[in-house]
Parts: C-alpha cells; sequence; structure tokens
C-alpha cells in the first residue's frame, strides 16, 4: 500500500481539489505510527554570514551559558560598521555582529554551498573522490538529494540511540533531557525528517537503507520505517557487539545491538559462507535421522514410525523395516536375531518419528547416505542414526562435494570441495563484530589516545554493506550520521579487497562533547572560535581518521601497525584512494540568480558529475570542462561547447548557465544521451521546495 502522501501525490494529478481535500482530512487525522510532529527543528549556523533578513539569536556574554533570552528569534533589519540592528516584536536593539548567530528552521529556505577545507590524493587522477561534509545533516541531506535523488546504491546509519542521560544528540540546539515527556516524539520526528530524504536519494530500483540501533527505540523505529517504507522489505538482525556486555544494575547485561536492513527493488544478498556445516575441506555435516521438534510424535506420521534392525556384533545397519500402526506396541515387533530393533524414541519415552518414509531410506542406505554413529546402551534408543540431507546428496552428485572413500558400513566419506554459501542468518555472533576490539582499538592505533566513544566494529560495517554492493564495484554508499567515519574507511577496504571504486560520501557536523562543551565555554570560548571547531568531531576525529587511513599512518605521522583481519593488506600500506573534506555553506538567492555565487555550488555540481577530475570554477571563460562534466556560461559559445562535450565521450553531465527556458530545451536536444541541467533554476527550485515543505 502506497504511503498516504504519495497517494495524494498521485489523486493531485487529476484533481488538485479532490488532493486538498483529502489533504485537509489527513491533517485532522492520525494513521499508522503516532506520534507529537515537534515543530520547528532549527539550528544554529555558526560560521555562515548574517545579512539583513536572517533571524539571529542574541548570544550569552563570553564565559556564560545559554539562558532563554538566547533563544529569542530577532530579525537583523540593517547592518553597518559591524553593529546589527535587530528586531523583535516591537523590541529594535543595536549588537555586535559577532554577538549574534544565525539561526534556520528545517522549513526555511537554505540554498547549501560547499567550501573545500583539505583533500588526501593516492589513487589515480581518474579515480572518484569520496567526500567528508561538515554540515548539520538534514541541510546536506538537501544538498544531496539535488546531486543524488534516486542514484544512491546504499546508505548506512548509526544514528543517536537516545539513551537516557546519554547527551548524544540535540533537539532545537539543546540536548534532550531525560524527563523530557516528549523524548521519544521528538527522536522519532528528528528521524523522520531525514529518513525521508534518504528516500529521495535511494535507487528505487536496487538499493539499501541500513540502520543500527538499540533496545531504547528499536521499536519505535521499526514502525516508523514500516510507515515510510511500504513497499520495501523490512528485516531486523540482532549482533553481539560485546561479548563482555554491559554493567547495569538489577538489568539483564546488554551484549548485542539491532540492525535494521531496509530492502527496496530488486535488492540481492549476498550469499555467505556457510561455516556451521560446510568449509572447504572439512567432512560433511550428517543430520540426526531422528527428528527433533516436539510435534514430530509418531502419531502425527505413523508411516515414518518403523524399526530399524542394527547388527550388534558390527554396528551396521542390516534391514530398515516396515511403518507399523499407532496401535501397535513396538516391544511387539518381530526381532532379527543377533539385530538391535531401534525405533525413534527421546530419552524420556517419548515415541518421535524418523526423518523419511521407508522407501527413501533404504535407497538412501543402498547409497551410503545413511549411518550408525553411536551406541548408546543406557538410553530407550540405543544407537544414534544420522542420514544425508538432500542438499548434501545434491552437492555430491553435481561434484561440489567428493566422496573419497567409503566406511566398513558401507557409508560414504566425503569432504567439501568448494566452501559451500547461503544467505546470512538473523543472529549475528562473530568477534570481528565486537565494538572494542574492533572499533575502539583501531582508533586508538590512529589517535593514540580516545578521541571518540563507541566506535563501530570495522568489520560489521564491511560486511554489512558488501552484502549488498559485493557486485557493484562503483556503488555510491552515503552515511550521514558519519561519526568517527567508520563506513568511508570500510569502503576503502571493500575497494582493496576486489579492486573496486565505490565511493563513500560522508556527513558529521562539528560537535564537541557536552563535556567539552562545557570546558569550552566556562574559557570564554564560542563554537565559532578556531580553538573551538578543532576539537569538533569533523575536524578532529572523522576527517582526521581518513586522512590517516588512506596514508597508511597515525596522527604522529608514524606507519600504522598490523594487517587487517582475515586480509593481506597491511594498515600502513594505506589505500589506493582520493577524499576531499568539506564544509557546507548557506548562500543567499540573488547572488546565485545573479551568477555570482558559481564557486560556492560548483562543487555540488562537480559532485553530481562524479566527484572525478578537478571542479569546474570561475575563472572568466565563456565554458568550461574536465574529462567529466562541463559548464556553459556564456550561450553564444553552444556551438563551441557543444562540440567539446561530444568529442570527450567520458562526459556525461553538463551545466548550462541561462534563465531562459527555450535554450536550455535547445542544449537538451543538441546532447543527447547527456543529463543537461539549467543553472541556476533548477538549483534554486530544488531547495524552495525543501524550504516550502514539499517534505513533511
Amino acid at each position: 500500500m502506497a504511503n498516504i502522501h504519495e497517494t495524494i501525490s498521485e489523486v493531485a494529478k487529476l484533481n488538485p481539489d479532490l488532493a486538498r481535500q483529502i489533504q485537509k482530512y489527513v491533517k485532522d487525522h492520525s494513521y499508522g505510527l503516532v506520534f507529537e510532529n515537534n515543530l520547528p527543528e532549527s539550528v544554529k549556523l555558526y560560521k555562515k554570514i548574517v545579512c539583513p533578513g536572517d533571524v539571529v539569536n542574541i548570544l550569552p556574554p563570553r564565559g556564560q551559558f545559554d539562558t532563554e533570552e538566547n533563544s529569542v528569534p530577532w530579525v537583523v533589519k540593517d547592518i553597518k560598521d559591524e553593529i546589527a540592528t535587530i528586531v523583535h516584536d516591537d523590541k529594535t536593539k543595536d549588537v555586535p555582529v559577532e554577538d549574534v548567530v544565525v539561526t534556520v528552521s528545517y522549513r526555511d529556505v537554505i540554498y547549501p554551498g560547499l567550501k573545500e577545507i583539505d583533500r588526501v590524493e593516492r589513487g589515480d587522477p581518474d579515480d572518484p573522490y569520496h567526500m567528508v561534509i561538515n554540515a548539520e545533516n538534514y541541510h546536506a541531506l538537501e544538498a544531496l538529494t539535488y546531486a543524488y535523488a534516486g542514484k544512491v546504491d546504499c546508505i548506512y546509519i548509526d544514528p543517536p540511540y537516545n539513551k537516557p542521560n546519554a547527551r548524544d544528540w540535540k533537539y532545537n540546539c539543546n540536548y534532550v533531557a531525560i524527563d523530557d515527556q516528549y523524548r521519544h516524539s521528538k527522536w522519532l520526528t528528528f528521524m523522520k525528517r531525514r529518513l525521508k530524504l534518504a528516500k529521495q536519494l535511494l535507487n528505487p530500483n536496487d538499493s539499501v537503507l541500513i540502520v543500527t540501533i538499540d533496545e531504547q527505540e528499536y521499536a519505535r523505529l521499526s514502525l516508523l520505517l514500516e510507515q515510510l517504507f511500504p513497499d520495501a522489505t523490512i528485516q531486523m538482525i540482532s549482533s553481539v557487539i560485546n561479548h563482555h556486555g554491559t554493567g547495569r544494575s538489577n538489568e539483564f547485561s546488554r551484549v548485542n545491538e539491532y540492525i535494521f536492513f531496509v530492502m527496496i527493488g530488486q535488492y540481492r544478498i549476498k550469499p555467505i559462507d556457510e561455516t556451521a556445516y560446510a568449509v572447504e575441506g572439512n567432512p560433511v555435516h550428517w543430520q540426526s535421522y531422528r527428528r527433533s521438534n516436539p510435534a514430530n510424535i509418531r502419531s502425527s506420521r505413523p508411516s515414518q514410525f518403523y524399526p530399524i534392525y542394527i547388527e550388534k556384533k558390527t554396528g551396521i545397519i542390516k534391514k530398515i523395516g516396515d511403518p507399523i500402526t499407532p496401535d501397535v506396541d513396538r516391544f511387539s515387533v518381530e526381532k532379527i536375531n543377533g539385530c538391535e530393533t531401534v525405533f525413534p524414541v527421546r530419552d524420556d519415552g517419548t515415541e518421535m518419528m524418523w526423518s523419511l518414509v521407508p522407501e527413501q531410506a533404504r535407497a538412501r542406505l543402498a547409497n551410503g547416505y545413511i549411518r550408525v554413529s553411536k551406541y548408546v546402551p543406557q538410553k530407550p534408543q540405543q544407537y544414534i542414526i544420522q542420514f544425508l540431507m538432500s542438499g548434501t546428496i545434491d552437492d555430491i552428485e553435481t561434484g561440489k562435494i567428493k566422496v573419497t572413500g567409503y566406511a566398513p558400513d558401507g557409508s560414504v566419506i566425503a569432504k567439501n570441495v568448494i566452501t559451500k554459501k547461503m544467505l546470512p542468518r538473523t543472529q549475528w555472533d562473530n568477534q570481528l563484530y565486537d565494538a572494542r576490539d574492533n572499533g575502539t582499538n583501531i582508533l586508538k592505533k590512529i589517535f593514540i589516545q580516545n578521541r571518540f566513544d563507541f566506535p563501530k566494529a570495522l568489520y560489521a560495517v564491511k560486511d554489512c554493506v558488501n552484502l549488498f554492493v559485493q557486485d557493484k564495484l562503483n556503488a555510491l554508499i552515503v552515511d550521514f550520521f558519519a561519526g568517527s567515519g567508520t563506513t568511508l574507511h570500510a569502503v576503502n577496504l571493500l575497494n582493496a579487497e576486489d579492486g573496486g571504486k565505490r565511493r563513500c560520501i560522508c556527513v558529521t557536523n562539528n560537535e564537541v562533547s557536552s563535556s567539552e562543551e562545557k570546558m569550552f565555554t566556562e574559557a570564554g570560548l564560542r563554537p565559532s572560535d578556531t580553538d573551538w571547531e578543532k576539537h569538533g568531531i569533523a575536524n578532529y576525529v572523522t576527517w582526521p581518521r581518513t586522512k590517516c587511513t588512506i596514508k597508511g599512518i597515525n596522527v604522529k605521522g608514524e606507519p600504522l601497525e598490523g594487517n587487517y583481519i582475515n586480509s593481506d593488506i597491511s594498515m600502513s600500506d594505506g589505500f589506493k584512494a582520493n577524499a576531499i573534506f568539506c564544509e557546507l555553506t548557506y548562500e543567499s538567492a540573488w547572488p546565485i540568480r545573479l551568477d555570482n555565487a558559481f564557486d560556492a555550488i560548483a562543487p555540488i555540481l562537480w559532485m553530481q558529475a562524479g566527484c572525478r577530475g578537478p571542479i569546474i570554477r570561475r575563472i572568466g571563460k565563456s565554458y568550461l570542462t574536465t574529462d567529466y562534466y562541463g559548464v556553459l556560461f556564456d550561450y553564444n559559445q553552444a556551438s563551441k561547447f557543444c562540440d567539446k562535450v561530444k568529442n570527450t565521450p567520458s562526459i556525461k553531465t553538463v551545466f548550462v548557465v541561462t534563465d531562459d527556458q527555450r535554450r536550455y530545451s535547445n542544449m537538451c536536444r543538441r546532447l543527447p544521451g547527456i543529463e543537461v541541467h539549467r543553472l541556476y533554476e533548477t538549483y534554486l527550485r530544488t531547495f524552495e521546495i525543501c524550504g516550502e515543505g514539499g517534505l513533511d
């Protein structure tokens, strides 16, 4: 069933008046997962240049903390000599520009740009770049929807868990208190807005959203995902991440977390090695011939209750008898001299059933697929009998399993020639996924000291992503709760293992921890100050980890020690990869419309074109191209531009700066097979739709 808002959109195409009536009705009624949609959600933009018309908050004096007065919204009317004239209701104040901060709601129209801060280049010139973006993730997602709507293969996120007293996330610029009665609703609102944008990014034909969570919000998250992705296949995995368990008072010690897989379209899960039953070179698995399910008692299938005669001297099956009806006492069945008569009986005396009917059993016995494994005279069933299941027999007959001989009783002796593959199970207990051993300890190698609490296990993230992108060597992976940068690290490791060119885009803000925030504030610092910003997660953890792991060094410049587990890849070798670090900027509409802000949005255009080669900057030319995309600034040069594009087969994307729809349409006709984008109309309209609440 389609989402109600999607249904309304379809109705609007045929009957706009009816769609408005339905929309009004829906607003007055609740459907599905019901919670308080908290409005507005806002964020402070400490680095945005203050302009007339901006909504701002007055900052507290240095060394002091926010009070209610510092959350009052003021509107900037004028700026002169670094003094802002601001208005709220009927009050007017003159405040130094450095003492106000711009604040925006998620409903506000924003026009994002990107400012390059740093880069690392160890890949080939034509290799794509990974991106680490320092930004509030809602606005970064808006920017990504302009560049990558419907093009993302995999999204992996580890959002805030909303733990009591954790102070690990903010709503409206404040940590959510443990006693906040809207705590869960705020978290759901926070997640819903971001997941709706994420849905736009995912390829509707074949993609996956992976979300990790613990017990605080997993039930609510499950309902939210079902509501937002009604056509997807959704499964939840339980994975052990802490074999030591968490220390708790009078509660079960938690060792696991949950992973939701939202699988979209014609997705395909990669089969994994079946380590339980079929490892290459190991003997095949023999299954107990007596059924073990409590429901498989004698009376449920009388045709599968019959005697098996086993020679006492040799322990070899001599004969398989016929079924006896439920009214016949098994002890009255005719015996064979020198043989033990064996029936399927549990240790408590319950009469069960065998796995096959006699005809099937006799055929398998003749082929060596049934055997006696053990003599247990003290039990009601004196002999344990085993058999090979049909899948194993098929593998023997197709050569996947090799018969190396026969035992004295005629049963086959076989070993696996190739490793058997199977789909993963829903319970994972893999030492590689331990967050301390393969998360925290990896960061210690890089940073020497503790810079980040509770990172994900590198191999857990790698295996989750690889289940869906193993055969997609050019996959695009996004993580908009990037944290320490484990997802990008995992993608680099995947590429190193199979030669892939997968790209990863990581988004994280530059917040400091709550304890650091208190310490820095008391020291007279503000979030925009250099000594504050350098300790934020983007600058202090995510980007340094990315650089260090690509270069194969720690933060001191020393080679990283050890190899990646189950791999001959040395950590000190680093990765053959390119990456770029950017900050999201907030631009104004009129400079964009007047073509005076091209350099601010240039990295977004480069991103849309595939993150390859140089970024085209405005340098006074009438048009510019790289091997991968081009920008036409002066339509008078359209013919030369089209010739250049047609003579460069690797160019698949172009941007045309024009406010004339006819010129844009003409370029589309002249460049068939090329993605042609109109600047700046498509760019501006994308974010205006978002700001108008188009996603709510």
